[in-house]
């Protein structure tokens, strides 16, 4: 009798942790490294190949007014904090320690973890390792351990271990792998995949892919590049369709901010000059697609404003855990939104811009002083008053107080700098110099 008792708990546990894990959907993010809206086919682009990618967001949701920060590690720092820089950003390469990210909470929801990619949040400055940031596992480039070399021959660390590759392995490929491999071993509990890329950053090196092998034109082999970011998500997708697990996994896909301005590319008949570093709509303006089949209606566009501050608490809301208290949080979940529900589509964003606090020199777009900026869909209203209407003057070249002050919507302009406000007025490093931001046209 003992014996049957012991046997049934048993069997009731294992039930009730299958049906629970069962309940938890995955969750993937992928973010992508130097790469603006105008370089995906679901954006409009027949300049860049993107097959899946496009396949995404014609069978999920397509978020056209997403806004990242415009440089790399302020991105990432919003992105798994859910806050804006302003409340916790550091320096650049650094994470702040002590700041939770969205891998320690779904680490602690019975979640398995895996990052693979870039990091850049650990330096001599400060920062933590995937370990403390909620990550079972890892396969990093640009973390303390590992070297120089991103795409053939990477240095990749992987679970604090210096990979020792094959002659000629490349590095997304590398990163890719990992990732698959980590899906196939934890198919059968729910996980959380994060996939910070290390594609298609400069150097603009060729691809496996690529016609030339020895290719130095820039331009074509970021071409490549970009398409080779779609192979890679494809790969995963089809991992997953061959695991019976497409229909229990949401992707959301982003890029970190806009692309390299070394770079232009073509977007209905206009010429788009990369605008990654800068503070206009496209240094800051990327790609958002979020697909989960049978969960998100096919092939819908949604113009609702999206910040980073909004992802943590999106696949919280998404996996249906407890929602997540953040301090000083301002993020919101847009899930609703992806499943036809009205939700609380936001009115304004905010951004907190100051990319390099510990540098001795402010004198470019990747080192200034400290500036931020509220905006709707269409007006955007800087700390020093500059206000722009970013739909007829995308780049900022001509404040709209300058040209024609009567033009200023009262409505807009009270919004936006009631919203300014309801921030702290300088960031963590508020004793770092500081001057006034006069406007500079783009260089």
């Amino acid at each position: 009798m003992k014996l049957f008792f012991c046997f049934a708990t048993l069997l009731i546990v294992f039930v009730t942790h299958q049906l629970n894990a069962a309940e938890k959907p995955n969750v993937i993010v992928i973010l992508c490294d130097d790469v603006g809206f105008e370089c995906f086919g679901s954006y409009g682009s027949r300049e860049y190949a993107t097959p899946r990618l496009d396949a995404l967001a014609a069978n999920g949701v397509r978020f056209e007014n997403c806004h990242s920060t415009p440089l790399c590690t302020p991105s990432r720092v919003n992105l798994m904090s859910g806050k804006s820089n302003v409340f916790n950003y550091f320096d650049f390469g650094v994470y702040p320690e002590g700041q939770p990210t969205f891998a320690n909470y779904f680490q602690e929801h019975g979640y398995h973890t895996a990052v693979a990619g870039k990091w850049q949040l650990l330096t001599g400055k400060g920062g933590i390792t995937p370990k403390q940031a909620g990550f079972d596992t890892h396969c990093l480039w640009n973390i303390p351990g590992g070297g120089r070399k991103r795409y053939w021959e990477p240095s990749l660390v992987q679970d604090g271990e210096l990979l020792d590759l094959p002659e000629k392995s490349y590095g997304p490929d590398i990163t890719t792998d990992f990732l698959i491999d980590f899906i196939k071993k934890r198919q059968a509990d729910p996980f959380l995949v994060y996939f910070p890329m290390i594609l298609p950053h400069n150097p603009f090196d060729v691809t496996p892919d690529s016609d030339d092998p020895q290719s130095t034109d820039s331009k074509q082999n970021f071409i490549d590049m970009v398409q080779y970011i779609d192979k890679n998500v494809g790969r995963l997708e089809d991992t997953l369709t061959s695991l019976g697990l497409r229909e229990q996994t949401l992707i959301l896909f982003t890029s970190d901010n806009g692309t390299n301005a070394q770079l232009t590319s073509e977007l209905d008949d206009q010429a788009i000059q990369g605008g990654k570093g800068y503070t206009h709509d496209y240094g800051t303006h990327v790609p958002l697609i979020v697909n989960w089949p049978d969960r998100i209606q096919s092939g819908r566009v949604m113009k609702d404003l999206i910040c980073f501050s909004d992802i943590f608490p999106t696949i919280v809301d998404a996996a249906q855990l407890p929602a997540k208290q953040i301090d000083d949080g301002d993020g919101w979940s847009f899930w609703p939104q992806c499943v036809g529900k009205p939700g609380h589509p936001r009115d304004w964003i905010y951004c907190y811009y100051f990319p390099r606090p510990s540098s001795t020199k402010y004198n470019d777009k990747y080192s200034h002083y400290e500036v931020s900026f509220a905006r709707n869909k269409r007006f955007k209203l800087y700390n020093n008053g500059d206000f722009f209407d970013t739909t007829t003057d995308v780049l900022e070249n001509e404040p709209i107080t300058a040209t024609n002050p009567t033009a200023i919507p009262d409505s807009a302009r009270t919004m936006l700098q009631e919203a300014i406000s309801s921030y702290p007025a300088a960031g963590l490093n508020a004793n770092r110099p500081k001057r006034k931001r006069t406007h500079k046209k783009k260089e």
